[in-house]
């Protein structure tokens, strides 16, 4: 019987990058996909370390229809970057992306404010899913206290408070790359769209669809740039890991 590792080795696979948000939370003058690190826009950072992986042959990348970035970027001359129109929601970016896929059994789905994800991240995701038959996503144990916070009166203004604390022992959080059977995430997505649930990941999408999503333990410097402080703080990742040291 063959290795289904070392078949895995042989594999190329296609990543799904939505990158038509606005990235409000940034105050930005620009989309956050686009602010620069070293010289470099997120996206590029992003894009380029996915392709940098042997593994990965193509990048499908869906920006707004009101993009006026990505043609001044490195990545509109890439002939492994394949540019789609994205959609509202990043789940509508997502699903376009799918509709262009032809003949790949499998696809990863990742960020496109995930630059630091590492290259053995990636390889324990694909190894994880093809040897157990079955979608994953990267993600680690929540470390924090868990607060839920309480429905504000109709008469109270300003802070919120604490409604509960919740038992932290099972919950994860989500990173991407998310990989998952091409046409069983298109088909779990669509259906989620028609029943009108909320989609906010690859794995929510799967999970309405009553399919099984492993978790597969990843690396905590993974950061989504969400926020002004997490742009140093990606810069400092991606500084370390080019020493050798992340």
């Amino acid at each position: 019987m063959s290795n289904p590792l070392l078949l895995s080795e042989n594999q190329q696979f296609v990543v799904v990058v939505p990158a038509a948000g606005v990235g409000k939370r940034m105050q930005a003058s620009c989309p956050k996909q686009y602010l620069t690190i070293n010289n470099q826009s997120v996206l590029s950072h992003t894009v380029n370390r996915l392709l940098a992986h042997q593994r990965i042959a193509k990048v499908i990348v869906a920006i707004s229809e009101t993009d006026e970035y990505f043609a001044a970027t490195s990545l509109a001359q890439n002939p492994d970057v394949i540019c789609v129109c994205g959609g509202k929601e990043r789940v509508d970016s997502v699903l376009n992306s799918l509709k262009v896929m032809q003949q790949a059994e499998w696809v990863l789905v990742h960020d496109a404010a995930r630059p630091c994800v590492t290259h053995q991240d990636i390889d324990n995701l694909i190894d994880h899913c093809l040897v157990n038959n079955q979608g994953g996503v990267l993600a680690a144990p929540v470390v924090d206290t868990m607060k839920v916070a309480a429905k504000p009166q109709s008469n109270e203004t300003g802070c919120l408070r604490v409604h509960n604390t919740i038992d932290r022992s099972c919950l994860w959080q989500a990173f991407t790359p998310q990989m998952f059977k091409t046409n069983e995430l298109k088909q779990a997505i669509e259906q989620a769209l028609t029943n009108g649930v909320l989609i906010t990941d690859e794995s929510s999408a799967i999970e309405s669809a009553g399919l099984p999503s492993a978790l597969v333990l990843g690396r905590r410097d993974n950061i989504k740039i969400t926020r002004p402080e997490d742009l140093a703080l990606a810069r400092f990742y991606l500084n370390e890991q080019a020493k050798g040291k992340g």
